[in-house]
């Protein structure tokens, strides 16, 4: 089984490793000459896992055509912006047959598409499936234990995913729900920006509990809206990527809010971390989208004041988690429309 991984990034090369410990022929995508250079001699990834040795068999092209060729399953890994232009360029080297799956966790500013539906777009034949969940590519490297979803309406892209993937370590549970599943992983980002920002003003736990709670309540409203089954955030995919993202000071989101309540603003937050942020781009686009649709989304809108609206954070902040009082689970009471 050949196995491709479209950027090098923590996470892909995390997968790329595992896939090769499980037998399969391994090419991963680096844009960059001299870190292709770095894990074809020397099987390591300098700039995300510079203490992880990766299999010896993993090959690295510079080049998306070299890397694709003869690929049973094509793994797309690389930031949500360059998906369109990945995608293009994919289109026209791969066969209908080749099963794609995403681990991209963000958002399309044309269209308000989800990464899948950006795939479909320029591989409208080609079986697609995303990989979503509590996923620290840094503990996975590390082999703690871990879990994540494979959502797809085609069966084999579920399978397919578990023969390269799955581990004793790595655990990959199953979905047909790619709206939610998807859907999750790039609104969690957005959610934990305002975790890390409330750590960073001391909250106590009881605070940081209600903010998560309502923070599923509000993804749920989206993916209600868009199609998705809200139960499907009571899986690895919300709850426990939400969670996961909202509590670690390994997640990127995180320490970008934390970065806020530090008193920088948001090119120095990102200066700081040195990668990219999802959750950034993600609450622009979100924000647009529930305000066109009229979805009441009060810790999505307090986040944005604060980042691009220039209202005071502190203030701001508690604001965002003092809405007017409603029901707990909204989508258990069918007589009542949601409200904030």
């Amino acid at each position: 089984m050949r196995v491709a991984v479209l950027g090098a990034g923590s996470f892909g090369t995390v997968l790329a490793d595992i896939a090769a410990h499980n037998g399969c022929d391994v090419r991963i995508y680096a844009r960059r000459p001299e870190l292709c250079y770095a894990i074809n001699q020397f099987h390591q990834n300098p700039q995300y896992h510079p203490d992880l040795e990766l299999h010896s068999d993993i090959q690295a092209f510079d080049r998306i055509q070299e890397t694709v060729a003869d690929a049973d399953l094509i793994l797309l890994s690389v930031p949500s912006k360059a998906m369109q232009a990945v995608c293009e360029e994919l289109s026209s080297a791969i066969d209908s047959h080749v099963a794609l799956l995403s681990t991209t966790k963000g958002l399309q500013a044309d269209g308000f598409k989800l990464m899948s539906q950006v795939i479909e777009t320029h591989c409208p034949h080609n079986p697609i499936g995303v990989l979503s969940g509590p996923n620290l590519a840094h503990e996975i490297a590390k082999r703690h234990l871990t879990a994540s979803v494979v959502a797809s309406k085609e069966p084999a892209v579920r399978e397919l995913a578990r023969n390269a993937f799955a581990t004793k370590y790595f655990r990959l549970y199953s979905s047909e729900d790619l709206i939610s599943v998807e859907l999750g992983g790039a609104l969690k980002n957005i959610y934990a920006i305002a975790a890390g920002l409330a750590d960073g003003l001391g909250v106590g736990e009881n605070t940081k509990a209600l903010l998560i709670t309502r923070a599923l309540a509000e993804m749920s409203r989206l993916s209600s809206q868009m199609g998705g089954n809200p139960l499907s955030f009571l899986g690895l995919a919300g709850v426990g990527d939400l969670f996961v993202t909202s509590v670690s000071p390994l997640s990127r989101n995180f320490r970008v809010g934390r970065a806020l309540a530090d008193g920088l603003d948001l090119e120095e937050a990102q200066s700081r971390l040195g990668q990219v942020a999802e959750g950034v781009n993600t609450l622009q686009l979100v924000h647009q989208q529930c305000v066109e649709a009229g979805i009441a989304m009060p810790i999505l809108d307090a986040l944005y004041q604060v980042i691009f609206g220039g209202r005071p954070v502190r203030q701001t902040a508690l604001q965002m988690m003092q809405a007017a009082h409603t029901s707990d689970v909204e989508f258990l009471m069918p007589d009542k429309q949601p409200a904030p």
